[in-house]
């Protein structure tokens, strides 16, 4: 493919994984404060997989090239964009537009690489890392020596907040299928088998309650993690992962999940609850919004550079076939995180 040529992929619609389109299209050039990124590696994430149904709560109109973010070099930067920056390796989170060989996005949201990581393990921890940055140290403020329950602490993010956790001397439980429960040992997690009862299993790990909850899967799960916090515990949701296939209102499941967060702190007790988004507050304060995620991703992307955060690589395709990486990605047969390279 000539390199003045960008290949990108296109979800059209409700489709499945065959449905993916590839297009091509002279690369773009940058505008005033961008860059172009030659995207070395994106990823599939749990959000491709929603939007693909059309469950991913804001998604755009249908069709759009999805990739919630890469890591890539800077092949050119526009009028008012660093200079520097130019061959600078580089991440970024776009929520869509990831897929695609070249990507245009504003200098301000980039965010240097480490020298020496590996743009793939990288990438693991781009919309993974500032997530898990920003539940536990903004959100739940989690201190040494407190005790948190993650579930699906096997999966992108709960994978690394446990190891930022473990960092921050927090003890760790986490939920996953029995076969990743040496994995999690070996992460300094006490694994708990999600097929049993968990909140049982938690209380007697934990029998005063656990500081923190982080829970992906939903309100059934959320109710039963309120229940599970100690005095003064903060329990932060951050998706509907069990509504996956469901039908209707895509936004229902989360407004279910926001109306008992709401709930719960208009009742007079000492614990708290979040919906956490990663977009809050980017259109009333983008600049704080901007200096937050340089700063958190920063953080994430040294402590991986450091030897703290070890990467999580199900599988490595090149963008051309992006069926067959979100496939596998929904098979629920692999532990890590399918990558896409250019």
């Amino acid at each position: 493919m000539s390199t003045d040529q960008r290949t990108e992929i296109v979800l059209p619609g409700v489709v499945d994984p065959d449905g993916l389109r590839l297009r091509t299209s002279p690369v773009p050039a940058p505008g005033a404060g961008q860059v172009v990124i030659r995207m070395e590696a994106t990823g599939v994430s749990f959000a491709e997989q929603q939007m693909r149904r059309g469950r991913y709560y804001d998604q755009p109109p249908f069709p759009f090239v999805p990739g919630y973010d890469l890591v890539g070099i800077v092949d050119a930067v526009g009028a008012d964009a660093d200079p520097a920056l130019t061959g600078r390796r580089v991440a970024a989170l776009t929520k869509v537009g990831g897929w695609a060989s070249h990507v245009v996005v504003d200098a301000a949201d980039v965010v240097p690489v480490p020298s020496g990581l590996d743009p793939a393990e990288a990438e693991t921890v781009v919309v993974n890392g500032i997530t898990a940055w920003q539940m536990l140290h903004r959100k739940a403020r989690v201190k040494a020596g407190q005790t948190i329950l993650v579930h699906g602490a096997n999966g992108g993010v709960g994978s690394t907040l446990a190891q930022l956790a473990r960092l921050a001397g927090i003890r760790v439980i986490g939920t996953a299928s029995a076969r990743n429960h040496d994995r999690l040992r070996d992460l300094g997690v006490i694994p708990i088998d999600y097929h049993t009862d968990v909140p049982a299993a938690v209380r007697e790990i934990a029998p005063d309650g656990v500081d923190a909850v982080f829970d992906h899967l939903g309100v059934r799960s959320v109710s039963d993690s309120w229940r599970l916090l100690a005095p003064g515990g903060t329990l932060v949701a951050y998706g509907s992962a069990a509504t996956l296939d469901d039908t209707g209102s895509k936004q229902l499941p989360v407004l279910k999940i926001l109306a008992r967060v709401w709930v719960w702190n208009a009742l007079p007790n000492r614990r708290r609850a979040y919906f956490y988004n990663i977009w809050a507050g980017r259109g009333l304060a983008r600049r704080r919004f901007r200096t937050r995620l340089r700063d958190d991703l920063t953080q994430v992307l040294q402590a991986m550079a450091d030897g703290h955060i070890t990467a999580q690589i199900a599988a490595r395709f090149p963008l051309a076939r992006a069926a067959d990486a979100l496939r596998l990605a929904e098979s629920g047969t692999v532990t890590g995180k399918v990558i896409l390279n250019s």
